[in-house]
């Protein structure tokens, strides 16, 4: 997790009344809405600069666990928003599936252009998403170039707002996302250049809900075809000297599919895929 801010400050609350200025600027506004921390954050602050006239639309498809879009749905539903669910189809782009190192392009493009039909259909003139300050530092984040493309616009960025900051706002608003681990779409547990299918991302859904079950907070289930490397944070290791625990979430994964179940010594972290070997 991002270093934590230990209370919200002037400066972050300066922040977040610049942030309400934006988005009551735009008069309507479709944001792009995940459950994810910032997008929740984005969301909450949205509605209420704009009330109804914010949307907040939430992908589904089958690269999004169906926790998520249940927990995403619900949080939307508890604190009123306007949402609306989008299915989306990169699974029938071909650009998407070979997953050469340009997927997250693709997804991200397939996800602006349903919700530019959506806007051009209920005359909603604005589109938004929640990248943040630390974005601009990540020079992987192709979906940013999908945003640039298509004038999808960014108002935690350009109030400039970490995520640190979105964390604690978060906290103050009773977000329960404020402490929320860090999520990707499954596919990004595939290493590039292995093609993605329906059946490798059910297999990981279903590696990561057991992972879930049995306590882990911050995890990852990489595919490595009838092996999953399990990624979880370092001061979680101690869990795994559990016979039990360590037979039960053998047990569960290989019951998705898998024939063989590691773990990764170095532990979390993001992109792993898509590193080098180490020598």
């Amino acid at each position: 997790m991002t270093a934590e801010i230990e209370e919200v400050t002037e400066e972050m609350l300066q922040k977040e009344l610049r942030l309400k200025q934006i988005l009551t600027g735009y008069g309507r506004l479709a944001i792009a809405y995940s459950g994810g921390v910032d997008s929740t954050y984005l969301s909450d602050v949205a509605h209420e600069a704009l009330g109804s006239a914010a949307t907040m639309i939430l992908a589904d498809s089958p690269s999004i666990p169906r926790s998520e879009v249940a927990a995403a749905t619900n949080l939307a539903s508890v604190r009123g928003w306007n949402l609306r669910i989008i299915f989306t189809n990169e699974f029938a782009n071909e650009r998407y599936l070979k997953n050469d190192g340009q997927r997250c392009y693709f997804c991200k493009s397939e996800l602006f252009d349903r919700m530019r039909t959506y806007s051009e259909e209920n005359a909603v003139p604005v589109l938004g998403y929640g990248a943040i300050v630390d974005d601009t530092l990540d020079p992987t984040r192709l979906g940013a170039k999908a945003a640039s493309e298509r004038s999808v616009v960014a108002p935690l960025q350009e109030a400039d707002l970490s995520k640190a900051e979105i964390r604690q706002l978060s906290r103050r608003r009773g977000l329960p996302t404020w402490n929320k681990a860090s999520f990707a779409c499954l596919a990004s547990r595939l290493p590039v250049g292995t093609r993605v299918s329906v059946e490798s991302i059910s297999k990981i859904e279903e590696a990561e809900e057991a992972l879930k079950r049995l306590g882990f907070r911050q995890y990852r289930a990489r595919h490595h075809g009838d092996l999953c490397r399990i990624e979880i944070d370092p001061a979680d290791f101690g869990k795994l000297t559990d016979p039990q625990l360590r037979t039960d979430l053998v047990n569960q994964i290989t019951a998705a599919g898998y024939r063989f179940v590691t773990l990764d010594l170095a532990g979390y972290r993001t992109g792993s895929t898509a590193l080098p070997p180490r020598t």
